[in-house]
Formats: structure tokens, sequence, C-alpha cells
């Protein structure tokens, strides 16, 4: 395909695996993306690159009642390709697959079939350069996520250890995933971990176990999306000599939902630079410029000073690092958290309070004053979130796959 076709057909392959209905949006991507597209030196189009930032992965386990996972798991399972059924050992109805069914399934404005259609037409592979081997392995992959929600694990009698709950669904996620699905049970509930020197195997109760599924089925489709952007800046680098570009940066804008949790502490933090750095650009800059020119002018003050907040969350015992330190102590939890931010912050910086959810309302542990508003903010499962461990043994059972797309995703 032309550079043209293949920057258009590149949109629609990562709005399915990067986009999803939220409250406010029925597609929203939930990445952030700056797209450049570069031309010559006499304006003919060069070339185009993509990066992107920050994929939402905690959508991939879990939604809110009324949002949705990504858009690729209910395009596939709309039947428009029964042969996808077939292929992934998969149903067509999403409510059999607890992790693409916690909020909705449909959305009223979205056709999945018709999408599938436009994800994969029946010549984008060959227009973005993914071959069929690498197309078969994302199909795969997506369903082993599928698959992955599903696996049940149970405690033994009288000790603190998980033990399979029946192997079908693993054997199916290894079946897909080019893997012994015995190996893959037996690392889960029995990781081998490097003490000083030495491997040991370590046991795991029946939570540790659900926890490390989740942990590698999003780190699963990450790496997979990641490569994918990989792959598609490959096609659109032309080589071709480059004079100017045009850029379009797109990232989540300002969240404030029922319940905001780490990723839109991420999000409005963005939000919160982004938007100091326009207000110092536009006001600050452009009034110093009048001045220069010597042109009468009442020196005008935006009232936009948004330094509080950003220093709250990235200075030294701001938020970020007290989370981080956090992370450091084994025996740290959400309470020791909460705790240490209370006793840094509070009182002392009034961009941070005690929140005061109204009846009905999620429970939050703490707020903060945004420039687009008060945010209260729930903490729970903050210090995992951000340690994000991945079970190594699994993790080598990956890299040794024989499919050869999960290999490599691992490789590193």
């Amino acid at each position: 395909g032309t550079l043209e076709d293949q920057i258009i057909q590149a949109n629609p392959l990562l709005e399915a695996f990067g986009n999803a209905k939220t409250v406010r949006n029925d597609n929203s991507s939930r990445f952030g993306k700056f797209i450049r597209i570069h031309f010559g030196p006499t304006g003919k189009l060069a070339s185009a690159d993509i990066e992107t930032y920050l994929l939402e992965k905690s959508r991939v386990t879990f939604q809110l009642s009324s949002e949705r996972s990504y858009h690729i798991f209910y395009q596939i399972m709309s039947n428009k390709k029964p042969e996808l059924i077939d292929l992934l050992l998969i149903s067509t109805n999403p409510y059999d697959f607890l992790y693409v069914s916690q909020g909705e399934v449909t959305v009223a404005s979205i056709d999945d079939s018709e999408e599938l259609l436009a994800t994969d037409p029946p010549n984008a592979v060959d227009i973005l350069g993914f071959s069929p081997d690498e197309k078969v392995g994302i199909y795969k992959l997506t369903g082993a996520v599928m698959h992955y929600g599903n696996m049940k694990f149970k405690q033994k009698q009288r000790e603190e250890q998980a033990e399979p709950d029946g192997t079908e669904v693993a054997d199916k996620a290894g079946y897909l995933m080019g893997l012994n699905s015995a190996d893959l049970l037996k690392a889960l509930c029995y990781p081998r971990v490097k003490v000083g020197n030495e491997y040991v195997t370590k046991g795991q109760n029946v939570q540790q176990v659900y926890n490390s599924v989740g942990a590698l089925a999003k780190s699963m489709f990450e790496k997979m999306f990641l490569w994918m952007v990989v792959r598609i800046n490959q096609q659109l680098d032309t080589k071709q000599p480059r004079q100017h570009f045009i850029g379009v940066l797109d990232i989540a804008g300002f969240e404030i939902f029922d319940f905001n949790s780490l990723e839109q502490l991420c999000i409005n933090f963005t939000n919160e630079k982004l938007q100091q750095f326009f207000n110092h650009h536009m006001f600050v800059l452009e009034q110093e410029e009048y001045k220069k020119e010597g042109i009468e002018w009442e020196f005008i003050d935006f009232g936009m000073d948004l330094a509080a907040c950003i220093e709250l969350i990235e200075k030294p015992m701001g938020i970020f690092s007290i989370l981080e330190e956090e992370c450091m102590f084994p025996k740290a939890t959400d309470t020791s958290f909460k705790n240490k931010l209370y006793d840094q912050h509070l009182g002392k910086c009034s961009s941070f309070q005690k929140p005061k959810p109204g009846k009905g309302k999620a429970e939050a542990h703490f707020s903060l004053v945004h420039y687009a508003g008060t945010v209260d903010y729930n903490i729970s499962g903050w210090l995992d979130k951000n340690k994000d461990p991945l079970n190594e043994t699994v993790v080598g059972l990956y890299q040794k796959s024989s499919l050869k797309l999960l290999s490599f995703l691992f490789s590193n």
C-alpha cells in the first residue's frame, strides 16, 4: 500500500487494541499518542511515526460497570469471522469470559462486526506489513488473555497453598500460547524465585495466583500493543528526506470519575503539566513579547499557577516519591502508604485534602485540588500497580514458547 494507505490503516488497528468505551466516550483512546507526519523539501508526504504513552493495561482484567474492555475482544466475538472463534477456542458470548464482561459488553454506537473488518480488512495486513504468522499470533495472544481470566484455582486442604481447580481452561491458553499447560500451572502455583544465589520454589495462596495471572495477562497485551506500534513505525519510516512535520498530540483529557485510581492520577498529572506549559507559552511569554515590542499592555495574571499541585505530586517526598519509597518496604500496605501521605501533606499543603465523599459515593483516601477541579483518589492496590511484579517462572516459559510472537515479546 502507499504511505497514505498505511497511515490511514494504522488507525483502526491501534483503536481496536487501544480504545474502549468509558463512562463519557464510547470510543475513548486509552493510551496517549503523538503522531508526526513528515514532509520533504518540496512539501510532498515523506514519512510518519507514532509515539505512544501509557496504555491503560488495568482495563485488560477489570472494567467499571458502565465501561468496556478493548474493542478487539468484542470484535472477535462478533462472529463476523467464524474461523477466529474456532481458532481461539472461544464462544461468541462475552459473558463466558470474566476479564471482558465486568462492565458493558455492547456499545450502542459501535457495530463490532463491521469494526472487525476495519481492523483486519482482507488486505490490511499487507498494507501494514504484518506476516500471516504474526497476524495469527496477535489473535492467539488476544484469545489467551480471555482464557486467562477463566482459569480457576482452589486452596489445598489444610494448607495455604493454591492448586488448579480443573485444567481445561489452562489447556486452551497453553495451546494458544505454544506452551505446555502443566508447566504453566506448576509455574503459577509454585514459582521459582531467586534467593541470594540460588533458586527456591515458593508456595502461593489462591489470591496470589489470581494476582499473578492478571499481571501476566496485562503484560502480554501491553507488550503486544507496543510491538504493533514498533512494526507500524517500521512501515511508515520510508527513509525519504524530511524537512517539516505536522504533529498531533492526543492524550487522555482530565479525568474525574466516581472512582479514581493511580491511572487517573497519572493522567491528571500529565494534564496539569501540559496546562502549565500551555499557560506559560500563551500568556506569560506572549505578554513578554508585547513588552519587547513596546505595545501598551496591562499585564494580566490569569491566576493559573499550577505549581502547587504539580509539586505535591512530583517533588521529593511528594505523592510519587512516597509511593516509590513504600514499594521498597516488604511490609508496606495501603494503610501505611496513606498514613505517610497524611503525615507529610495533610494540613501542610492546601492542594492535599481529606475527601468528603457524599452518601453512596465510592470510598476515597485523599483529595487533590487540580486546575480542573478537586478529585477524590482511592489508593487501594497502588503499591501492587506500581511494583507490577511478573511471575518470572512463567516468563521463562514464554521465552521458550513455540509461538514466535510470544517468545519475541518476552525475549528481553
